[in-house]
């Protein structure tokens, strides 16, 4: 029998989602293909309405052998399992003649754990586990979650947290989910047979095709314990995404509360010597971290390395001793160790690892007002790790709207532990880049106005001119705003300023759940949203309601962030520009995530407004603004406030 060709498997899956089959996805979709073929490596730059994830499962699928598929949000993980695979399976079953089998895996915390639920979590101040579902009020918000997460237990087939709707509150979660250390394992559980991770993982090993997340895939990587099955393709979408995420997995992090935790957890498992060293520790770190300044520390401070040192030394001798104690009286006494060695475990690996001292590793305080003191320990890079765990023994694909960084591929390469495109070597990983563009008209359907007039951002005060330009900027528009802050500070600040200034509705992130403001902001054309960081990339609204996105500076780093500040200071000491690797292009991918918000259709027009006028004036502007879409470029504030007025004339005149 001869194999279905590539464009016939595209076509019939494109037509069962009911899409366009469009060139960009055709050349990504062969570039995939050759890809898996050559066992070699892909980054791919996919825009807007590509339909890139058909342009790499349908290869995918015809390839034959397992693929992974890494996301980073939980929308597009959803999408993937819940619509795009069972369309393209069954679309592609007659000309491949088999069904691939798809599944989705997540880390074992996200899955409901039975043990939990019928035996009790354990309790921090009392000996034995407690029935959370007696301690809390039946009528308290925490008691209705939990005795409705009892009923869905009975009737989920999955046990994932995602499938629950509406969903429930960590803490409530907490009571019944176990970490992947706090677990006792399948052949240990009185639960085993039943446990929903442990079915998750038994599909994953029979599917073609396993859907996860990037932290999952981080997790595999650096714990060197396999979580993922065996698999010979590797696609990482939201790859812009996957640098952070890795980052979040492989930080550490120390809290006085957290080690008392871990201290009343151990107590009832050892003898009381073994307890009084620990709890002694534990006290002489909370006195060090309640004087603790946020900020690098670029050497350990003697009194923080004595108290890490007795954290480390106690903790170390409280894991011998529960691994040796028996204590038949206690109620389910294998989950109350494992819980508690959980919790110590952890105490000692990061204590541990902040008094080796790596040269690769960035150590800072930060402050809370609410939480206090936090000691945080991250890789200065994860380039190393990446280059080695994710690219020797397969073929990875990394895809997203976003990695094309000032004109090319090699910042965000770099980023990944790649040499520059077509750079052999010994252990360098060979790979190719490939835009396959956009189905928008980007010079015919946005603008981006960047307002050179106004005063350059300082870090403090507000920007009365800023504040101005805002105003008219909108009121030209007629709503129609997504405002996208480098902080948190400078969208309350618009907030409260503009709804004194204008009938038009403001709303701001924080005051409500962002799925409901997304749905507010998507309805009424003349509402205008304000926020930050998840804004930049979490928003979709197509159509008129979001025809204008401002920008209030180039959101480079704080200068105060510890592990970006180290990060730019070590590609200095290495020679290269600290500046433009790292400060310029994290501003440089925000911003083209979040000028990515302004055309989400082919009928979409409008404006992406910069009020930071370096955009114009630095000698960074020019890669700043190759990063983004192809839109026409203009500094003339008359032209764009004439050509926001025609666009919201011409909305109005389409609703009537």
């Amino acid at each position: 029998m001869t194999k279905p060709s590539l464009p016939d498997l595209l076509h019939a899956a494109v037509s069962a989602v009911g899409g366009t089959e469009r060139p960009g996805q055709v050349a990504m979709a062969e570039a995939v293909a050759e890809a898996i073929d050559d066992n070699s490596h892909r980054l791919i730059q996919a825009g807007t309405g590509t339909g890139k994830s058909l342009g790499y499962l349908v290869p995918a699928l015809a390839h034959g052998e397992r693929v992974v598929v890494a996301t980073a949000t939980l929308a597009l993980q959803r999408q993937l399992v819940e619509r795009d695979l069972p369309r393209t399976v069954e679309a592609l079953h007659p000309q491949l003649r088999r069904r691939p089998q798809f599944a989705m895996l997540k880390g074992r915390s996200n899955y409901l754990c039975l043990h939990r639920l019928h035996e009790g979590a354990p309790q921090d101040e009392e000996e034995g586990l407690f029935d959370q579902f007696e301690a809390a009020a039946p009528t308290s918000k925490l008691g209705k979650d939990l005795l409705r997460l009892r009923d869905w237990a009975d009737e989920t087939e999955t046990g994932d947290r995602d499938d629950l709707t509406p969903g429930v509150s960590d803490k409530a979660w907490g009571q019944i989910s176990v970490s992947s250390r706090e677990c006792l394992g399948a052949t240990k559980c009185a639960y085993g047979a039943e446990c929903f991770a442990e079915a998750a993982r038994e599909r994953a090993k029979l599917a073609d095709v396993v859907v996860t997340n990037h932290a999952l895939l981080a997790i595999d990587a650096i714990e060197g314990a396999p979580v993922l099955p065996q698999h010979e393709v590797l696609i990482v979408d939201e790859a812009h995404e996957l640098v952070s995420r890795v980052t979040g997995v492989a930080t550490g992090e120390l809290t006085p509360g957290q080690v008392n935790r871990a201290v009343k957890r151990a107590a009832k498992l050892v003898d009381e010597k073994i307890a009084d060293s620990l709890q002694t520790a534990a006290e002489t770190f909370e006195r060090v971290m309640e004087l603790a300044l946020p900020g690098r520390l670029e050497q350990i401070p003697d009194d923080l390395g004595y108290a890490l040192a007795a954290l480390r030394d106690s903790a170390r001798t409280v894991i011998s001793a529960i691994g040796a104690t028996r204590d038949k009286s206690v109620h389910d006494e294998d989950a109350i160790r494992k819980q508690a060695l959980a919790a110590v475990e952890n105490v000692h690996t990061v204590a541990e690892r902040i008094m080796l001292g790596s040269e690769y590793d960035v150590v800072w305080y930060e402050r809370h007002d609410r939480f206090g003191a936090t000691l945080r320990v991250a890789p200065l890079s994860v380039s190393g790790l990446l280059r080695e765990k994710l690219f020797e023994d397969r073929s990875v694909v990394l895809t997203s709207a976003t990695l094309k960084l000032g004109g090319d591929f090699n910042g965000v390469a770099a980023s990944l532990g790649l040499s520059p495109e077509g750079v052999e070597g010994e252990g360098v990983p060979l790979w190719r880049g490939l835009d396959v563009g956009s189905p928008f008209d980007y010079p015919k359907q946005g603008i981006l106005y960047v307002a050179k007039h106004l005063a350059t951002p300082g870090r403090e005060g507000t920007r009365g001119d800023m504040m101005d330009e805002l105003a008219e900027l909108i009121e030209a528009a007629g709503g129609r705003t997504l405002g996208l802050f480098s902080s948190m500070r400078g969208a309350k600040a618009a907030a409260e300023e503009l709804r004194g200034r204008l009938d038009n509705p403001i709303l701001l992130q924080g005051e409500e759940t962002l799925g409901e403001l997304i749905k507010a902001f998507a309805a009424d054309p003349r509402t205008c949203l304000f926020g930050t960081l998840s804004l930049w990339q979490g928003v979709d609204v197509p159509g008129p309601s979001c025809q204008l996105v401002i920008m209030d500076r180039i959101p480079f780093p704080r200068p105060d962030d510890p592990l970006m500040s180290a990060r730019q200071k070590s590609v200095e000491e290495n020679g290269g520009n600290g500046f433009m690797a790292v400060a310029a292009t994290h501003a440089a991918l925000l911003m083209a995530q979040g000028a990515g918000r302004l055309v989400r259709a082919s009928g979409d027009r409008g404006v992406v407004a910069v009020l930071d006028p370096r955009l114009a004036t630095a000698r960074y502007g020019s890669f700043l603004r190759a990063s983004l879409p192809d839109f026409w470029y203009t500094t003339d504030r008359n032209q764009v406030r004439r050509s926001l007025a025609a666009i919201d004339a011409s909305a109005k005149a389409d609703d009537q």
